[in-house]
């Protein structure tokens, strides 16, 4: 009868190997093969091969084609001294991938010869909870998580478009938020604009928009900025965020918007409504058109929808 340490050999034998040695030899190269480590997240946050994506043998077979969809790309799997990575690297080639490499010896031996690792930020219970719903959607997981938390987020406005944004934004998870806005919530306002409400009628909106958003989700950082976007300070403040969400209610105030932003290369969601109608595009600078390309000019003050 086979035991363990059979099994395990008779695994070696069979899968192709490489040392860290050799593998940061490639990687100092630019070779870039696939990097993923089988260990567990309390090992993982004492560090990884830099670039390393993780996935616990826990949930292994049934989630790494959703991690690693192209199964002709080489893989280079490890674990801690390589005992449960033989094993994850035998499930891969039982799976179909065709270039599977084990890190002899793991990270315990790559961190012993003293080479470079990236100490990488991991999800607590409390946000893996929170953001469970997510983290099992194959387009998102949790490498998409920590993009959204550290992500910065611009909205120019706090009204009706900014409103529904602003609470879907911090919902998410997105780790900075800034909110633009000069004005305070008028009770004419509580019937669009939801991030506000009764109580906090006379406050600044954008002060209003941080206490909602910060009850919403304690894990974001909500920047308030109020006062006026113009000409004088559009840089400054889009310079600071990577992504600016335009809900402002003024012509005028689109285009600072947009000179800013194209200046920048920075990428804006811009969603504008009349009545029963709306629209929403995303602006890429200098990969498609911008505002300005699609309305050179804003048109006369007296045909402005109010």
């Amino acid at each position: 009868m086979t035991n363990f340490r059979d099994l395990l050999k008779q695994v070696r034998e069979q899968i192709a190997e490489t040392t860290p040695e050799e593998l940061r030899s490639r990687l100092e190269q630019g070779d870039r093969p696939e990097l993923l480590d089988v260990r567990e997240l309390d090992e993982v946050r004492n560090g990884v091969v830099p670039g390393a994506k993780n996935l616990s043998r826990a949930h292994f077979e049934s989630r790494v084609e959703d991690l690693l969809p192209d199964k002709g790309s080489e893989v280079v799997i490890y674990c801690a001294s390589g005992v449960r990575s033989a094993f994850a690297a035998r499930t891969l080639e039982e799976l179909g991938y065709e270039n599977v490499v084990h890190l002899k010896g793991g990270f315990n031996r790559w961190k012993d010869l003293g080479f470079q690792i990236d100490v990488p930020r991991i999800l607590d219970a409390s946000q893996r909870d929170r953001y469970s719903r997510h983290l099992i959607l194959p387009e998102v997981g949790e490498a998409g998580q920590m993009k959204f938390m550290n992500a910065k987020v611009l909205s120019i406005g706090a009204g009706g478009l900014g409103s529904p944004a602003l609470l879907y934004l911090a919902a998410a998870g997105v780790g900075t938020i800034g909110i633009v806005d000069s004005d305070r919530v008028e009770e004419s306002n509580l019937q669009r604009q939801v991030v506000h409400n009764t109580e906090r009628i006379g406050m600044l909106k954008a002060e209003s928009a941080k206490e909602a958003l910060t009850s919403l989700n304690p894990d974001v950082q909500v920047n308030v900025h109020a006062y006026r976007i113009d000409e004088s300070n559009a840089q400054e403040l889009i310079s600071q965020y990577d992504l600016v969400v335009d809900g402002c209610d003024n012509f005028e105030t689109r285009y600072v918007v947009n000179d800013a932003s194209v200046a920048l290369r920075t990428p804006v969601v811009h969603g504008s409504i009349f009545r029963f109608e709306g629209m929403a595009s995303t602006f890429l600078p200098f990969e498609g058109p911008c505002y300005r390309c699609l309305y050179p000019e804003a048109p006369p003050p007296e045909l402005a929808p109010t």
